[in-house]
C-alpha cells in the first residue's frame, strides 16, 4: 500500500523517516546473515500444501506489488542445518527449494537493508492467512528453535518480524467465496499480470474506503490499544502472554491480518531465547490509508550477539 497510497504527509513522512532510521541501524550493524520471520498473502502459499511453517532452502521473490521478483540470497546448506535442528526439537518445519517469497518479506528487506540481495537470508514463512492456522504457543515454539541455533554461531546476526499489527485487508477465505475464488485459494501460483492487477486494485480501493470511513462492516478498524498492548509486552519481554492466546482474540481485535503477529512472535522468542534484550519502540501509528496499525520496535541482544 505504501507506494499507492499516500496518508496524510506529515503521517507518512514520519513513517519513513523510521524506516530510515532502522535502515542506518542495520547497515551500522552490518549482519552477516538476516533470518526473517514473514507471512504471506496467498502469492507464494496456497491451500493445495498449506503448510504451518516453511524455510526456503531456495526462494525468489512473488513479484507482487511490484517489488523483488528474482532469487533471494539464501545459504543453502545452512538452511538445511537449521531444518533439522528445529525438526530434531520436535517443530515441524517445513522446507522448499521453490519457495515464492511475497511483499511479506521482500518489502521489508527493501526497506531495511536497500537491496534485498546484500546480505544473506534464511526466509521462515509462517502462516497467518489460511485457516486453520497454527496456535500461536507453536510460533514461540519455532521461535525458541530457531534462536537456540542461533546460540550456538558466531554471525553478527539480524533477526526480522513482518506483518501485523492490527489490520483487516479483503483476504478471501476458504467456505465463504464462489467456486471460482476458491480455485484461486488453493493453486493461484503465478498469476497473469491483470488478475494481480485486478486484485491490488481491491485492496487499494479498501484502504481508500476505510480513509473516507466507508468501509464499516467490511473491515474491521484498526486498534490501536490492542497493538500499544501489543508493542509493550514485546519490549518488556512479556511473551508468556502468547502461550495462551488464541485466534479469536486476534480475530476480533486485530482482524484477519492481525494474526501475522506470529512472526513478531517468533522473532522475539528466537531474540529471548539466544540472552536478554534491550528493545526500543521506534514508531506507531494507525494508518487507514495503509490499512495497518504500523508499528516498529527493534531489540539488541544485550551481548551483541544478534
Amino acid at each position: 500500500m505504501m507506494e499507492f497510497i499516500h496518508p496524510a504527509p506529515e503521517v507518512e513522512a514520519g513513517a519513513r523517516a523510521a524506516f530510515a532510521d532502522l535502515a542506518r541501524e542495520v547497515e551500522a550493524f552490518d549482519p552477516q546473515l538476516i533470518v526473517m520471520f514473514a507471512p504471506d498473502h496467498f502469492n507464494g502459499f496456497f491451500y493445495d500444501l498449506m503448510p504451518p511453517f516453511c524455510l526456503g532452502v531456495r526462494a525468489c521473490g512473488a513479484g507482487d506489488w511490484d517489488y523483488w521478483a528474482e532469487a533471494l540470497p539464501v545459504p543453502e546448506a545452512l538452511a538445511l542445518d537449521l531444518v533439522r535442528h528445529v525438526q530434531n526439537e520436535g517443530v515441524d518445519l517445513a522446507y522448499s527449494y521453490r519457495m515464492q517469497a511475497d511483499h511479506g518479506f521482500t518489502q521489508p528487506l527493501a526497506l531495511l537493508t536497500r537491496d534485498v540481495t546484500r546480505y544473506p537470508v534464511l526466509p521462515i514463512f509462517i502462516n497467518g492467512a489460511a485457516h486453520p492456522l497454527p496456535p500461536v504457543h507453536r510460533a514461540l515454539a519455532l521461535g525458541a528453535s530457531v534462536g537456540r541455533f542461533l546460540a550456538g554461531r558466531s554471525e553478527r546476526v539480524l533477526i526480522i518480524g513482518s506483518g501485523g499489527l492490527s489490520h483487516d485487508p479483503p483476504t478471501p477465505q476458504m467456505g465463504h467465496v464462489g467456486p471460482e475464488v476458491e480455485e484461486f485459494l488453493i493453486a493461484g501460483r503465478n498469476p497473469a499480470p491483470e488478475a494481480r492487477a485486478r486484485r491490488q486494485a481491491n485492496v487499494l480501493a479498501k484502504g481508500e474506503a476505510l480513509a473516507r470511513g466507508e468501509a464499516k462492516g467490511e473491515t474491521l478498524p484498526l486498534d490501536a490499544a490492542w497493538d500499544e498492548g501489543l508493542i509493550e509486552d514485546f519490549l518488556a519481554g512479556r511473551l508468556g502472554r502468547f502461550e495462551t492466546m488464541r485466534d479469536a482474540e486476534i480475530s476480533a481485535r486485530g482482524g484477519r491480518g492481525g494474526h501475522e503477529i506470529r512472526a513478531w512472535i517468533a522473532a522475539f522468542a528466537a531474540m529471548r531465547t539466544i540472552g536478554p534484550y534491550a528493545a526500543t519502540r521506534h514508531y506507531y501509528h494507525p494508518i487507514d490509508e495503509w490499512i495497518a496499525g504500523m508499528g516498529m520496535v527493534s531489540a539488541r541482544g544485550v551481548g551483541e550477539t544478534a
